[in-house]
């Protein structure tokens, strides 16, 4: 092994084999900055070129790529609030408070360096494990993949602020909208309303950046001052202070590097579930985390940034050892292994052993070369926060619209991000977490698929399998004692049931409870006419969530004093809030109000303009308008900024990604001036 590894260095060493890793590195942080792009698209684009290369250059660059996504993809969550992919979800939560603080480079050094120590500890765990993991990888099946992701479910779920009852709610609902769509059992057309577009369910691109990214939008320009207010940028002195929290806090990102390299093998737990359990997993373990994460706590940067980036080497042990693609990427990359003729499984281990550790050299060096240069450039990235909100806005919005457009190249895709994004900033306001909801829509099919599996083979005897036993008994643990730990503060404070009164209180929360019970109450009365297969899962999940969202609304309607209680909402002081807060210093409720109709009103506008003239056409009008009429800019700023953007999006999308554009009714009525305006 030792005499492969030193050979796959000295190969990969060859000059022009490095030039093509490093051109992957630079694809891959390019995409990583852009949201909704990311390493399934790299792979894609990239693959083509890899016909004519030799096996180690063509991984490498390949690996080089998909291996610093989750490295740049910090940028615009911690200046931005708008995750780059949805591996960075988790990181938003602390690293764009510190943002908002001046903070913006302690927290950038911060994820560079967690992301290079825990991209190469997962090619570290790589290289050593293939060979002794493989027996193990072979008593893993449907039971013990399906126990996996219900011990994500019940761990993210019982970390929502303090409010587990209303976390596995919100669950529950992401699971029920993760099955929209085509039944694979039965063929089954779920809540689809006719639409063409729901057919393969709702991507994941419009409801992560509406969940997470349109709310922080929202706020900005409600607050219409730049990110980092009137704070300082600490630039270069803070990424040096974010390297000295990592070194710090050691320990931290070594455990949540092996929690990521770990999941990351399992086929199913992708990017977007990893980062939540590890930032829970340092919400759990952390001490005073309970107080300070979600507020600009640098450990949760960490948490999230040490474990995404390690994933990608666990991902490829059972690519390499059984052809089983750890993530979507992985899929792509083996095909890249038939076009060189290569059949993962023993002969990797053996006969081609050199090309294996090639891939460990390719993963290592991609993250050593991509943190290198995110922390050359980082300074300047972090002055980004402090451009005026007029400004830096319709900017992200515009490539936040055209990345959201990529999860099927729908119009329904432009539909889901600001449905999403109006429920986002509404649970954001009103105290609900998020990341239970975006963690049941991500593990939805996956409970489903496996547990029609498991049962189909093994009857109900998978439960009693040993791997399956210990995650639930975890997941039961995770969840059981949050709900403990409040029964025993409300029995501190006068009794279980202390606090209790005849008295309701109805206000915004209300609202929002009524809706998703009448929402979830129709879906279920809607699945009753479905065929046994096709509504078993939806009735059990929408009955165990209609439950628990019950005893939640119960709880904060008839409770006096909010806080003790499972479902209630504990105090700030003690709560462990595992999404980002609301401002509390900001306008009064209603210019909020106002504000937020304003942007979704200059979001509508803009969504017109696309249906009417094309996005390009529609994206360089809304920036010069919505800088000229929130801002009043220059005209010489406003037009440079609409031109470069335009032309970043056009040589990008169009000429690269070749990008199918949404239809609009100037090609409907025109159809020959789709031959000179490309997005129409």
């Amino acid at each position: 092994m030792l005499a492969a590894a030193g050979r796959a260095l000295v190969i990969m060493a060859d000059p022009l084999r490095l030039m093509f890793l490093a051109l992957g590195v630079l694809i891959g942080l390019a995409l990583g900055v852009i949201p909704g792009l990311g390493g399934i698209v790299g792979m894609a684009l990239l693959l083509p070129f890899t016909f004519s290369m030799d096996p180690f250059a063509a991984f490498g660059m390949l690996l080089g790529m998909g291996s610093v996504t989750t490295t740049s993809d910090t940028i615009p969550a911690v200046l931005f609030g708008v995750p780059g992919t949805a591996g960075s979800a988790a990181t938003v939560l602390d690293g764009h408070p510190l943002a908002k603080q001046g903070q913006a480079g302690r927290a950038l050094g911060a994820a560079y360096s967690a992301s290079l120590i825990g991209g190469v500890f997962g090619a570290l765990l790589l290289a050593l494990s293939i060979p002794v993991l493989r027996p193990v990888m072979l008593h893993i099946g449907s039971p013990e993949l399906l126990a996996f992701a219900v011990f994500g479910l019940c761990m993210v779920s019982a970390l929502s602020a303090g409010t587990p009852f209303r976390g596995l709610a919100v669950a529950g609902f992401g699971i029920l909208l993760a099955l929209i769509g085509a039944d694979p059992q039965t063929g089954t057309l779920r809540w689809t309303f006719k639409s063409l577009y729901l057919w393969n369910g709702l991507p994941l691109v419009p409801v992560t950046l509406g969940l997470f990214a349109i709310p922080e939008l929202v706020d900005m320009a409600i607050a219409r001052r730049s990110i980092a207010g009137g704070s300082r940028i600490d630039s270069r002195s803070g990424q040096w202070q974010g390297v000295k929290d990592t070194l710090a806090h050691w320990w931290l990102v070594i455990r949540v590097s092996w929690l990521g390299a770990a999941l990351g093998a399992v086929p199913g737990i992708g990017a977007a579930v990893i980062d939540w359990i590890a930032y829970g997993h340092a919400l759990r373990t952390e001490k005073g985390a309970a107080n300070t994460f979600g507020k600009g706590d640098i450990r949760g940067v960490l948490a999230s940034e040490g474990s995404n980036n390690a994933k990608e080497g666990g991902s490829l042990v059972p690519t390499i050892a059984f052809g089983v693609p750890g993530s979507a990427s992985m899929a792509i990359l083996l095909g890249v292994f038939l076009i060189h003729g290569l059949q993962p499984g023993p002969d990797m281990l053996t006969k081609h052993l050199d090309i294996t550790y090639a891939m460990v050299w390719s993963v290592a060096l991609a993250n050593i070369l991509g943190a290198g240069i995110c922390f050359a450039f980082s300074n300047q990235f972090a002055k980004i926060a402090l451009i005026r909100g007029p400004v830096i806005l319709p900017l992200i919005l515009a490539l936040l619209m055209i990345g959201a457009f990529q999860g099927s190249r729908n119009w329904g895709d432009l539909i889901a991000l600001i449905l999403f994004g109006i429920l986002g900033w509404v649970m954001k306001r009103l105290g609900w977490p998020r990341p239970p909801l975006i963690l049941g829509f991500v593990l939805g099919a996956t409970v489903e698929r496996y547990l029609f599996i498991s049962y189909s083979r093994y009857g109900w005897d998978w439960l009693t399998h040993p791997i399956v036993l210990a995650l639930f008994a975890l997941s039961a643990w995770g969840f059981l004692t949050p709900l403990w730990r409040e029964m025993r503060a409300s029995r501190a404070a006068g009794g279980v049931l202390s606090g209790y009164g005849w008295r309701p209180r109805v206000d915004a929360n209300s609202g929002l409870y009524l809706f998703l019970l009448a929402l979830i109450g129709a879906m279920m009365i809607l699945a009753l006419d479905w065929r046994l297969n096709a509504k078993l899962v939806p009735l059990v999940v929408g009955g165990l969530a209609l439950i628990m969202l019950a005893a939640s609304a119960l709880d904060y309607t008839f409770r006096g004093t909010p806080g003790a209680a499972a479902g209630g909402a504990e105090p700030a002081a003690r709560r462990a809030q595992m999404d980002l807060r609301a401002p509390v210093d900001g306008p009064d409720r209603r210019t909020v109000a106002i504000r937020a109709s304003v942007f979704l009103s200059w979001l509508l506008a803009y969504l017109a303009l696309t249906g009417l003239i094309g996005m390009l056409p529609a994206t360089f009008a809304f920036i010069v308008l919505y800088m000229r009429v929130e801002g009043r800019e220059r005209w010489g700023l406003m037009l440079g900024a609409a031109a470069g953007v335009t032309l970043f999006c056009y040589v990008v999308f169009d000429r690269v990604l070749h990008l199918a554009w949404p239809r609009t009714l100037l090609r409907v009525l025109y159809p020959e001036m789709s031959e000179f305006v490309p997005s129409l």
